[in-house]
């Protein structure tokens, strides 16, 4: 029989579920960089959803407010979903030393008042040439700046897709076991960075109400 004297253990909190929005910003089938962030989903604790890119118009904002919508509706449900996103995981070529146009169209389009990516946790990664992306990926980063996003410092992720061998098979599935491991530590700091901004918010929030 169990002791009433003896204190219970106390019951551990059940860690949050994050949701990750995570935009590839190539368009291509077979893409390495669509293939990164579908490569490791069995983070416990993380939830990544997919979310395409690839039906939003170009920016225009001719194209807000008519018909009675604020923004067209491919538009809309994009915004809807980075709104529900606890946190970001981008992965994008790097073109021309730059962001691809697809996703700072994107980026963009989120932008537009009001801002739906600011205050949340994001990563960013690159499977490019033997740069590893990393002029685009800090490129995101400055735009991040302005559009209030919080990015993981450490650890980066610079992938050389097809150097020394390829990482990718032909359908874009990552193949590379150290790469694999190399993103996996990117999504357990997102992951953690995420849940202190969270927690932060929220003891903040009380503090204020006390």
């Amino acid at each position: 029989m169990e002791d009433p004297t003896t204190p219970a253990t106390p019951a551990k909190k059940a860690r949050r579920t994050l949701r990750v929005a995570a935009i590839s910003g190539s368009l291509r089938r077979g893409s390495a960089n669509t293939g990164l962030i579908r490569a490791e989903e069995s983070i416990p604790g993380l939830q990544i959803d997919h979310v395409d890119i690839s039906g939003l118009p170009l920016l225009n904002t001719d194209l807000e407010n008519t018909g009675g919508n604020p923004f067209p509706p491919a538009v809309e449900a994009f915004r809807d979903r980075v709104r529900g996103a606890d946190c970001f995981l981008f992965a994008s070529p790097e073109y021309n030393y730059s962001i691809s146009g697809p996703l700072k169209n994107a980026l963009d389009w989120g932008s537009r008042p009001p801002n739906v990516w600011a205050d949340r946790a994001a990563a960013v990664v690159s499977a490019s040439g033997k740069s590893g992306g990393k002029r685009m990926v800090y490129h995101v980063r400055q735009v991040g700046v302005f559009l209030d996003m919080h990015f993981v410092n450490k650890p980066e992720g610079f992938v050389q897709a097809h150097y020394p061998a390829s990482k990718f098979d032909g359908d874009g599935n990552l193949v590379d076991p150290e790469t694999e491991e190399q993103l996996r530590k990117i999504l357990l700091a997102l992951q953690a960075f995420a849940l202190r901004l969270i927690l932060g918010k929220s003891a903040a929030e009380s503090g204020q109400g006390s």
